[in-house]
């Protein structure tokens, strides 16, 4: 893989970030790309708009700031709890129909107040709970078991795979389990950007619903803090997703899209490759600090930087 982003400390680059950067036009194809295209992975939870749409697809209804946390992975604010449970309470369920595993909120102001609060790990607190919540009331829409919504040949999860097969244009390439147990669908880069953009084009009702909820939602979809939000606050119409392990994909209106992966998993280095992608591609700088600082001492001293 290619360096794409540069960890500079007193003149010196004392870290690189190796990655892959694909930019696909509105047609699916090739624009450009950085490193391999067809490179697979595993999406992560760059893949929720998909698993969104196969809800949505067989018969989810949801709307709004509850279709946004069904995509999220959420930061564990007391918004965000507030609109998992209302998607339980839609399906007639509580917090114990989770099967998330239990966790202390993604952001640490948020693990603080819980800690301050006297509270401790819970399913709820997973970042995953507001698609988990969602798999649920699917599954109470369509009369399908609540207690096995996870196994592969469960009929949700059917409806996933070929969502996600009629989208990227190919079945999975591995099936493995992501961290909060959800089946986990590998396909290459280049595949995740083309399902992306094809969602962001509002095709069809479900998907005009999904990206309605996403770009009117973005702080629901990850959090307050989080600078995934800042792109689709300023990229009209667009949709983004992150995924651990530093995976990325944003989908434009006229179906085109960008995605990127940073090879060794650094979440510092990904969104500093994505929105120099954006400005390459015409786009605003997005991040609030287009070059975050390194300290020394408590003062600037470098910067990450893109190397591309």
């Amino acid at each position: 893989m290619d360096v794409l982003v540069e960890v500079e400390r007193s003149g010196l680059v004392e870290s690189r970030h190796r990655g892959v950067l694909v930019h696909t036009g509105p047609d699916g194809s090739v624009d450009w790309a950085i490193g391999d295209p067809d490179t697979v992975i595993f999406p992560r939870s760059a893949n929720k708009p998909v698993q969104a749409l196969a809800m949505l697809e067989a018969g989810l209804l949801l709307e709004g700031s509850e279709l946004a946390i069904a995509t999220s992975s959420h930061h564990g604010e007391v918004r965000h709890l507030e609109q998992v449970r209302a998607v339980l309470a839609r399906a007639g369920l509580d917090e114990s129909a989770l099967q998330t595993p239990a966790s202390w909120p993604d952001s640490p102001h948020e693990h603080a107040r819980v800690i301050r609060e006297g509270g401790g790990k819970a399913p709820i607190l997973m970042d995953c709970s507001g698609k988990h919540a969602a798999m649920l009331l699917t599954c109470v829409l369509r009369g399908w078991s609540t207690h096995d919504y996870l196994a592969p040949e469960h009929p949700l999860q059917r409806q996933v795979t070929a969502t996600f097969t009629r989208l990227t244009g190919a079945a999975p390439d591995v099936v493995g389990v992501d961290g909060c147990g959800a089946p986990l669908l590998a396909t290459s880069l280049v595949r995740l950007a083309r399902a992306v953009g094809t969602i962001a084009t509002g095709e069809s009702e479900p998907a005009r619903r999904l990206v309605a909820a996403i770009t009117a939602h973005p702080t629901l979809v990850s959090g307050t803090r989080a600078p995934e939000r800042h792109f689709v606050e300023q990229l009209p119409g667009a949709i983004a997703k992150t995924g651990a392990e530093s995976t990325m994909v944003v989908g434009w209106p006229d179906g085109s899209a960008l995605a990127g992966k940073i090879e060794d998993g650094s979440a510092r280095a990904l969104t500093v490759a994505m929105s120099r992608a954006v400005e390459l591609l015409g786009g605003p700088v997005v991040l609030p600090e287009p070059r975050p600082v390194v300290l020394g001492g408590g003062r600037p001293v470098g910067e990450i930087r893109p190397a591309f």
